[in-house]
């Protein structure tokens, strides 16, 4: 068997939901290493932006963080944050986003504002930042998190970013006319939602990793009745990972 990294079959797992012609919205972290694998791999026609304006870039050097200068090398476009949103918004595209958050509910809403009560919280985090504008907006939301009971939990401590709201055609009600959570990508597994209840469930769990120890690490009542084992990634997969998309490891260093 291949040795690879958490992160690694993250960013693979992640990148393999993406198709060709996506507009793929980048945050920090595994977020860039995921679409800068997209788009080496499995999508060479999508088209990857940052919020700071880089449109397309080349991504000949993966950037740290979405203020990196390297978003802006060898783009299509350097626009700003006006344009970004737009572009988010854009009715014609499919513009497909990756954030990651604190907590998650069985419906695919973020909470990346604080832990405990918003006026005296045990933690407070840097808030929506351009999330909530990013899930209202967006054709869809691949989320990003680490699988532990109290980031899946029954209810949020705060809501900043819809996914499917309270199920079923509640997001529509709210009046966001497209959009909602795709899947769920963690340190575990992939989790997708139901067409109807829009609520989450396992479809495939990583290698190493059994259905059982998913919903255990679950903090509400998790539909695995469906599930598969993941492919693992291929020897090709790592080398592109590895070799081209983040030869230095600055965010995701493989297995010693």
């Amino acid at each position: 068997m291949l040795n690879y990294s958490e992160s690694e079959m993250m960013a693979i797992a992640a990148g393999r939901l993406i198709k060709d012609g996506d507009i793929v919205f980048a945050g920090t972290g595994v977020s860039i290493l995921a679409a800068t694998v997209a788009k080496r791999i499995y999508a060479p026609r999508a088209v990857v932006f940052f919020e700071t304006g880089g449109i397309d870039p080349s991504l000949d050097e993966i950037p740290m963080t979405v203020a990196d200068l390297r978003v802006m090398s060898g783009t299509a476009l350097n626009s700003g944050l006006i344009e970004a949103f737009s572009t988010i918004a854009h009715r014609k595209l499919r513009t497909v986003a990756f954030l990651g958050a604190a907590q998650i509910d069985r419906y695919g809403n973020l909470n990346t504002t604080c832990i405990g009560d918003y006026h005296k919280p045990q933690k407070r985090f840097s808030g929506s930042g351009g999330g909530n504008d990013v899930a209202s907006l967006a054709s869809g939301v691949i989320s990003f998190m680490q699988h532990e009971k109290r980031r899946f939990v029954e209810k949020l401590d705060y809501l900043t970013s819809v996914g499917w709201y309270r199920g079923g055609g509640s997001r529509r009600e709210l009046g966001l006319k497209r959009g909602g959570a795709l899947a769920v990508v963690t340190n575990l597994a992939l989790l997708r939602f139901h067409d109807q209840t829009k609520e989450m469930y396992l479809a495939e769990y990583f290698p190493g990793v059994s259905p059982e120890q998913v919903r255990e690490n679950t903090g509400f009542e998790l539909d695995v009745s469906g599930a598969k084992e993941a492919v693992p990634p291929t020897a090709e997969e790592l080398a592109i990972l590895r070799e081209e998309v983040d030869p230095q490891g600055l965010i995701c260093q493989p297995p010693q």
